[in-house]
């Protein structure tokens, strides 16, 4: 049980890899309040804690009643991503005015959609999760388990956005409107690979 633990944290953590989401983290909560920050980090780590808990209990029942398969559910991640991209390349992730930024609570919730779903859990997680539980051994026992370690690696992805926080201070407006770009360019390309991911698996399903 111990080396099944070890290899079902392992996995999640690459899987989720919370040190990679630290400069898309910081990119898309632009210029908010550090007290927004915290809340959006909280949040995101929290709906993707649940998304994946019900994705290990009904996921797999709930594909199959759809006709869905995990390389469809790659290709719809990755679309959606290049949409963010998009975005982000744009500078259209954040506020322009004064007044727009004094309005804070209506702004769109990142924290969902795209930082719990697809970046933390996103097809590549929720797949993960999926083969681990039906890999677990020991029935219960063992599927408690792989949900114990993906509390583990989510908690450790909250503290890594929080600990990111502190240094985005010091990037400015400007630097985080730079780094925006060049992330953007980099999603996009994530996204693309997705999608070609996907659509290469279900070709040959043809």
């Amino acid at each position: 049980m111990v080396e099944f633990a070890l290899k079902a944290f392992l996995t999640l953590f690459v899987l989720i890899d919370p040190i990679g989401l630290i400069p898309l983290f910081l990119a898309l909560v632009g210029t908010r309040s550090y007290q927004e920050q915290k809340r959006i980090a909280l949040r995101s780590t929290l709906v993707a804690g649940l998304l994946v808990l019900a994705f290990a209990l009904l996921g797999g029942v709930i594909l199959r009643y759809l006709g869905i398969s995990l390389e469809a559910l790659k290709v719809a991640g990755g679309l959606l991503l290049f949409k963010i991209a998009l975005d982000m390349i744009n500078a259209q992730l954040e506020r322009e005015t004064d007044e727009e930024h004094a309005e804070s609570q209506a702004r769109a919730d990142i924290s969902v959609f795209p930082l719990a779903i697809p970046l933390i859990a996103g097809p590549g997680t929720l797949a993960g999760v999926l083969i681990l539980a039906g890999s677990a051994p020991q029935g219960i026992v063992g599927f408690a388990l792989v949900l114990a370690m993906a509390a583990a690696v989510l908690f450790l992805t909250y503290w890594s956005l929080r600990a990111a926080l502190k240094f985005s201070s010091s990037l400015g407006r400007t630097g985080i409107n730079v780094i925006t770009r060049v992330l953007g360019i980099l999603l996009a390309a994530l996204a693309v690979q997705y999608v070609a991911d996907g659509v290469r698996v279900l070709l040959k399903l043809e």
